[in-house]
């Protein structure tokens, strides 16, 4: 069996932990209108997916 040899400190275990966190959702440019969209989804300014126009996106007038 496996025995420790020397305790991990509480302090090198939460460096390590914290050198992994989560960082967010990562956006990305869209390539049509360059608004700020997540990767794998339809941009919501323009409504492209990649060459494809999949929504119809109105301009609303205030």
């Amino acid at each position: 069996m496996a025995v420790q040899q020397n305790k991990k400190s509480k302090q090198k275990i939460r460096q390590r932990k914290a050198a992994n966190r989560y960082e967010g959702i990562q956006t990305s440019p869209c390539p049509s209108c360059g608004a700020a969209r997540r990767p794998h989804r339809v941009c919501s300014k323009c409504g492209k997916y990649g060459d494809r126009q999949v929504l119809s996106i109105t301009a609303d007038s205030d």
